[in-house]
């Protein structure tokens, strides 16, 4: 089976136990992804965020061959719950009332056009509406943890161009290091 796993954060940089058979590819499908979830260490991250902007999501093909298999491996990685894991296959079909940003509709059409069997990616909600609240979030952290709020934000690859990371970088000067 071939299977994908999209990131557009800490996976690309730090895959960890995440088991991928391929390097991260960058032209995975568009998706609305935002720096607005507050993550339990206090860092900002990115996450699908219905409204927000299309960027240019990554991809790898997992090395696990079934996409249960693929499914836990990744939310082991993100340290979550299997139901955060959203998953497309080849067998689904598309929802006849699907919406202009109907994730898995742009996921599927992107999948169908690689011949991809199936596609897993993280599906955290996000947990802060506004740029405002990013900043001001970010401002109120001790030192620790803004340096690893910092780190995520930089590390992110650059193709990753939101709103909120513009708005980030010219709050606090925390210019790309990530890939691309």
């Amino acid at each position: 089976m071939k299977i994908a796993c999209l990131g557009w954060g800490s996976l690309v940089w730090d895959p960890r136990s995440l088991r991928v058979r391929s390097e991260w590819f960058m032209d995975g499908p568009l998706l609305p992804i935002e720096f607005a979830r507050k993550s339990q260490d206090s860092r900002i991250t990115l996450v699908i965020a219905p409204g927000s902007p299309h960027v240019r999501s990554l991809w790898a093909l997992s090395s696990v061959e079934s996409v249960e298999g693929a499914k836990t491996d990744l939310a082991n990685r993100e340290g979550t719950n299997p139901e955060n894991i959203d998953v497309w296959t080849k067998a689904a079909t598309a929802k006849p009332d699907a919406g202009p940003e109907d994730v898995e509709r742009e996921v599927g059409q992107w999948a169908t056009r690689l011949d991809l069997d199936a596609v897993i990616w993280t599906a955290l909600d996000p947990t802060l509406g506004s740029a405002d609240l990013v900043v001001k979030h970010l401002r109120d952290l001790h030192h620790e943890e803004r340096a690893h709020a910092e780190r995520y934000v930089r590390m992110a690859p650059r193709q990753i161009d939101t709103p909120y990371r513009r708005r980030i970088e010219q709050e606090f000067g925390w210019s790309p290091l990530g890939p691309g």
